[in-house]
């Protein structure tokens, strides 16, 4: 998912700079503090089992607006450093540009629903009940005044006199967000020095014989766009075909599957790469799942991000595409003898990326999903409001396989309850999946790095982007409503896009095109010889169970370059609507 939760991606993003309080009087004020509730509330009251503190919101404004901390804060304040309280003076003055209506109409999907009853246990009334209501009514009543939508003015229009917030199950829930910090730190750690460990067992490229597959290539190509009708759905679809000029003929076919939120334009560097080395490319726009749905969703035309229903008709859109190419080869002079639809490639993200592996021949699991999304409340895993919207569908067998597909790119999917161990591990083709250890949307350990390990395809690639989010590699589209903020894109976002053109070429030259030749720079040596500080790139061929065990029983001695550090904030902050990816 992309950029529907980029403000809570953001709060996740800030929260990897300090590790959850080791005090009491400090969590409380960081509490107080960050919290974002609270018509008319005019105290905050903090309990821990039978103690009881409150701290009058004014205090909490003459503290954001001035700096100063009055009697009624200092016991809180004693406990924290000047740079944490700067901090939550600047969070409590920050201003989240979004309007009412949107902020309402997220807060009405089933998504926005396991939110709120998530924080609604932390932040109660001062009657103790769950702050559910209350939560939704002061977010969209503060996004509607005039002074937007700060947390003080969301702890104003907080309907109840008081806003209670129960420090034992905030504390609950960053004990589990610290232990998953912990384990994901764990493994990214490990994946970095076995990547390295192979890498510095394996021979250089020669420099006479180095390429530069990140950079365009020799062949110009032509854009054409066309609607696709279904035969078999009520349901038709634009796409975008670039179409490689003085190539040889036929032309491999790569199809590219945009994320929930985004557009065809998304990912058009890519197509524009690859068609420039002679791959036909084709982009469909997913309607349904698109930037025009989070639209429809703002405007109350729509009622989810996306219907459960997305699940069987993105794949099926890709069949239909491949079909309506079929067509177009033996029936328009312009295609005729241009396209080798035996040798397809697909790649996808996030959503997109389960839209791939499940072309690739993993099916929906319905029983992974109904084990998994009992917990749905209280997962730390974002990417679980979306996958568990499968359970709306009809209990077939949904075999989305296709034997035109050879290879496959996941990157940030979204697979871990949707396909699961069990049908993960019927894929055959060989399987890049690309993972960013600063992803907090589909986390690398759950969504992709443990996915891997399920894959028993001969040829399959692991690509970890160091400080990499679910943001990194999607390009800016003219469409796009709405942008996620620079924190959620995360570190030189246009280097990551030429590690995933680069890496997407070499990988379906190798395997839609036999060219061994490109196999080289698919292997941990080269990603580690054009890797940054500022954005790490690293490759695994392999990791079994076992390994990844080990990385929590024993971790690795040292830590990975740039390493991603991880800690809670005690509460995110209310996220807006903007495209999910």
């Amino acid at each position: 998912m992309n950029c529907l939760f980029s403000s809570l991606s953001t709060a996740a993003l800030r929260s990897r700079r300090s590790i959850a309080p080791k005090y009491l009087g400090l969590f409380a004020f960081t509490a107080v503090c960050t919290a974002a509730p609270a018509m008319g509330a005019e105290r905050i009251y903090v309990t821990y089992g039978p103690l009881e503190e409150s701290v009058p919101i004014e205090s909490l404004a003459l503290f954001a607006k001035e700096g100063k901390i009055d009697s009624n804060l200092d016991g809180f304040a004693q406990y924290a450093k000047e740079s944490q309280l700067a901090e939550i003076r600047s969070a409590l003055q920050a201003k989240a540009e979004i309007s009412h209506v949107t902020i309402a109409q997220f807060l009405y999907t089933p998504q926005g629903e396991v939110l709120l009853r998530r924080l609604g246990r932390v932040i109660q009334t001062k009657a103790r009940q769950p702050g559910f209501y209350a939560i939704r009514a002061a977010l969209i009543l503060a996004a509607s005044d005039p002074e937007g939508l700060t947390i003080l003015n969301v702890l104003r229009k907080f309907p109840t006199y008081g806003i209670r917030i129960d420090i034992a199950r905030a504390l609950g829930i960053a004990n589990e967000l610290t232990s998953l910090i912990n384990r994901s730190n764990q493994t990214i750690a490990g994946v970095v020095q076995l990547s390295e460990a192979q890498a510095a067992s394996e021979p250089a490229i020669p420099p006479a014989e180095m390429q530069q597959p990140q950079l365009p290539g020799p062949y110009t190509w032509k854009k054409s766009s066309v609607t696709v009708t279904s035969p078999n759905r009520p349901r038709t679809f634009d796409m975008d075909i670039y179409l490689p000029q003085g190539s040889p003929q036929p032309a491999p076919v790569v199809v590219i599957s945009h994320g929930l939120g985004s557009d065809r334009f998304s990912f058009q560097y890519l197509a524009k790469h690859l068609a420039s080395y002679g791959f036909a490319v084709a982009v469909p726009e997913h309607p349904g799942s698109n930037a025009q749905q989070i639209q429809n969703l703002v405007t109350g035309r729509a009622s989810e991000v996306a219907e459960p229903a997305e699940f069987v008709n993105r794949p099926l859109d890709i069949k239909d595409l491949l079909d309506y190419l079929t067509k177009l080869s033996t029936t328009d002079p312009t295609y005729q003898g241009q396209l080798d639809l035996q040798r397809v490639g697909v790649i996808g993200q996030s959503f997109g990326g389960y839209t791939a592996l499940a072309l690739a021949g993993a099916e929906i699991n319905f029983a992974q999903l109904d084990k998994d999304c009992g917990l749905e409340n209280d997962t730390w895993n974002l990417s679980l409001l979306l996958q568990c919207r499968a359970r709306g569908l009809e209990r077939n067998q949904y075999n989305f396989d296709d034997p035109r597909i050879k290879a496959a790119i996941a990157i940030n999917p979204i697979v871990s309850s949707i396909l699961g161990e069990t049908n993960l591990s019927k894929i055959q083709i060989p399987v890049m999946v690309i993972a960013g250890s600063a992803d907090t949307v589909a986390p690398a350990l759950l969504e992709q790095i443990q996915p891997f390990t399920w894959l028993t395809s001969l040829n399959k690639y692991l690509v970890l982007m160091i400080n990499g989010t679910h943001f990194s590699t999607i390009e800016e589209s003219p469409q796009s409503l709405f942008l996620p903020p620079a924190e959620a894109i995360g570190p030189e976002p246009a280097l990551a896009r030429r590690y995933l053109s680069g890496l997407s070429l070499a990988f379906m030259e190798c395997y839609l095109n036999n060219k061994s030749n490109f196999g080289p720079y698919l292997e941990p040596s080269y990603a580690l010889s054009i890797s940054r500080d500022t954005l790490g790139l690293r490759i695994l061929r392999s990791l079994t169970p076992q390994q990844l065990q080990q990385f929590r029983i024993s971790p690795p001695a040292r830590r990975p370059v740039s390493p991603p550090v991880l800690a809670p904030v005690p509460l995110p902050s209310p996220p807006p609507i903007a495209p999910v990816r």
